[in-house]
């Protein structure tokens, strides 16, 4: 059997959540980029819309929001040589949610937070920093 992000180049999707000039980031358990801050999301299963699945990882697996609208922020890819994986995810972005975030994949993430665009903790994930970047030029 294959593994997409593994075997092949996968298919994956982020949610930037913003609120009050933060960015939700959670601090990854497991490879890809283990121990980084990252912005929440996952693999697109077959026959899923992107911005579906992210919205599905946002709400369901990862930060318990409630996620209203969201809009299309960016393209990243991944090459990730010290865990051999490769992912082309499709980033989306959105400040129209409801709740309060809170730590729901214990096992996956061991910390879960708001961070100012201008003092993101570090080490930033691959992924997490491709938002950064494209919501830099979106904001601008």
């Amino acid at each position: 059997m294959a593994f997409p992000g593994i075997d092949f180049p996968g298919l994956g999707c982020g949610l930037a959540i913003l609120r009050d000039g933060k960015i939700l980031l959670c601090r990854r358990l497991k490879a890809p980029e283990a121990g980084h801050w990252s912005i929440v999301g996952g693999k697109v299963d077959h026959m899923e819309r992107a911005e579906d699945a992210a919205r599905r990882e946002a709400e369901e697996e990862k930060s318990g929001l409630s996620i209203h609208s969201t809009r299309f922020l960016c393209i990243s890819e991944q090459r990730i040589e010290a865990d051999r994986q490769h992912w082309i995810s499709l980033i989306y972005a959105t400040d129209d949610f409801s709740g309060e975030a809170r730590l729901t994949e214990p096992d996956k993430l061991s910390d879960i937070g708001w961070f100012d665009l201008t003092a993101l903790p570090e080490p930033l994930s691959r992924f997490a920093a491709d938002a950064v970047r494209a919501l830099e030029r979106f904001i601008a």
